[in-house]
């Protein structure tokens, strides 16, 4: 049966890179909030009240990347969701439909360090490369990073969760090889 992979943490933990990986192994579909954000609002984007302006138009991405999620998982195709949601109400709206679907889920949460996160934004905000999809200033970095929520009980509760280190292990060594290639 097709799986489902959440892939959950703080910006900068290294989310992206985990997911493209995860993809390829499992042969998945990787579905991801940044890029389709990106690719249908970039230009968009007003210069104030970011905020509502950004909260509304990733809700109605989140509902069309769960229908296409959906038509994938009916073909029996794994799919890799990277839609953030670093705040619990958030995933308490999409938690019930991936319940009610009756597909397996994973949930797999990536953290590291926050100083580690930080630089690896702006390296990514410079270098552009393969998991970037939108310049974050730092304000936006620092706000994000003191909304993140780790899962709650509630949350794990009945469900397989994998928590990987992003910081010093291997995924944290896949990542700094990544940086070094782009400079």
């Amino acid at each position: 049966m097709a799986r489902i992979h959440w892939i959950l943490g703080p910006v900068g933990a290294g989310k992206s890179t985990y997911a493209l990986r995860l993809a390829r192994e499992r042969a998945a579909l990787r579905l991801d909030l940044d890029a389709w954000m990106a690719a249908l609002f970039r230009a968009d984007r007003p210069e104030e009240g970011v905020m509502p302006w950004y909260v509304e138009r990733a809700a109605r991405c989140v509902d069309q990347i769960w229908r296409v999620a959906l038509g994938a998982l009916e073909i029996d195709r794994d799919v890799v969701l990277e839609i953030g949601m670093i705040q619990r109400r958030d995933r308490a709206g999409l938690l019930p439909r991936i319940d009610a679907s009756g597909y397996p889920l994973t949930i797999h949460v990536i953290d590291a360090p926050r100083a580690l996160r930080r630089a690896r934004v702006l390296g990514r905000n410079e270098a552009q490369g393969a998991t970037f999809s939108m310049i974050v200033p730092p304000a936006v970095f620092e706000l994000a990073s003191d909304l993140w929520e780790p899962l709650d009980d509630d949350e794990r509760r009945g469900r397989e969760v994998v928590e990987i280190d992003g910081g010093e292990g291997e995924l944290g060594a896949l990542i700094a090889a990544q940086a070094a290639d782009l400079a």
